[in-house]
């Protein structure tokens, strides 16, 4: 498994390849996923974490059944860009799957998903325990979107490149 930049993901995959999005909670792993042209995310069911081996298992299970590219995986820096406790549990979390899966991981900053969205489900008027339910999936969502976005950019200035 190897840690990529999102521009190193753009060049390793393959067309009509998934990818994954992951809000790694202390309770839940959110999950997202591509759809086959990487243009929209769509939240999954959430794994509910017990311990990281059962955790991985869990990921791998779903790698496996949706044909799972790479993840992108979100990285809840601070809001002054700094990096705490629960950067190092998600970087931990990475390099530990280093040693169960060959596929590629992408770090994504997720500030302020989780807010985004809240939003969007207040928005939806969805309940307050639906919304608890699907916030962690939600976030997942708004965290893949954010980096189909950056690779679909990528993709039209590669294809600039060439006309020009």
């Amino acid at each position: 498994m190897t840690v990529l930049t999102i521009e190193d993901m753009a060049r390793v995959l393959a067309p009509e390849q998934a990818i994954a999005g992951l809000d790694l909670g202390t309770k839940t792993i959110g999950l997202s996923m591509s759809d086959l042209g990487r243009r929209f995310a769509t939240p999954r069911p959430v794994i509910r974490r017990v311990k990281f081996t059962i955790d991985a298992q869990a990921l791998l299970d779903f790698a496996a059944t949706e044909k799972v590219a790479g993840f992108v995986i979100g990285l809840p820096m601070n809001m002054d860009g700094s990096a705490g406790p629960r950067v190092q549990a998600t970087r931990a979390f990475v390099r530990n799957m280093e040693q169960k899966t060959s596929l590629p991981f992408v770090y994504w900053d997720e500030r302020l998903s989780t807010v985004a969205a809240e939003r969007t489900l207040l928005e939806m008027d969805v309940s307050r325990a639906k919304r608890a339910e699907r916030i962690d999936s939600a976030a997942a969502s708004f965290i893949l979107q954010g980096a189909l976005d950056r690779l679909s950019l990528l993709a039209r200035s590669a294809g600039e490149e060439f006309s020009a």
